[in-house]
């Protein structure tokens, strides 16, 4: 059964929360604090973990900074206001999925899902080999000039999705779509900044190509 920190000082969330969870399969554990909830995190079992962005000690941005210091669990952070530049900055952080509050029990299972699947079902094709770059889609490796690459889980599976199909052009909203699961509002802001962070860990490898007013694509050569 998947295992799910809650970190959300709101202490009448995390009971009904872990009932509903349990009709799905998925175990549920509580922090009201960052602090108590980064040492659940260290003891590891969990699967994935949920943030609150309005926490004490620190807000839900600190924390996903300090989560991806040393995990890639999947992260889904919830905002309070459901601003699009609140989930921008949680993804650049590292985020996986935003929800805002007040939200529907049922939409966060299925992101949680969505992210759980993206994390253990393996690909159809297990090895990608270009020239400097090397992905293991089973094993969610990326070797760049045979250095091993720190990506979150969002990365990796930005990159994975450009390097199946080399040369193709994805839109936008087609990452966003494809990354998530289902469909969601536009943030182009949202995606460029991911684009952006993945490069600058691939340097020197210039293998993502712009298309203005298109998308993005994977450039560089198979072997």
């Amino acid at each position: 059964m998947p295992k799910i920190l809650l970190i959300d000082d709101d202490a009448e969330l995390g009971g009904p929360l872990g009932v509903y969870f349990a009709r799905f399969g998925l175990a549920l554990d509580c922090a009201l604090t960052p602090s108590v909830g980064l040492a659940k995190l260290r003891q590891g079992g969990f699967d994935a973990a949920i943030l609150d962005v309005m926490l004490p000690e620190m807000d839900g941005f600190a924390l996903c900074r300090a989560i991806r210091k040393d995990s890639d669990i999947p992260l889904v952070m919830l905002t309070a206001r459901g601003e699009v530049m609140d989930r921008v900055v949680g993804l650049e952080l590292g985020a996986d999925d935003y929800l805002p509050k007040p939200f529907e029990p049922r939409e966060l299972v299925a992101r949680l899902l969505t992210v759980l699947r993206r994390q253990r079902v393996p690909d159809e094709s297990h090895r990608l080999v270009f020239d400097g770059l090397e992905m293991d889609l089973d094993k969610r490796s990326v070797l760049r000039q045979g250095q091993a690459l720190d990506l979150t889980s969002t990365e990796f599976e930005l990159l994975s999705l450009l390097a199946r199909e080399p040369g193709k052009v994805f839109s936008r909203d087609d990452i966003l779509n494809r990354l998530r699961g289902h469909e969601v509002d536009l943030q182009t802001r949202a995606v460029d900044l991911l684009v952006s962070r993945l490069r600058k860990k691939l340097e020197p490898l210039d293998c993502i190509k712009t298309w203005r007013n298109a998308g993005y694509s994977l450039a560089v050569g198979r072997v």
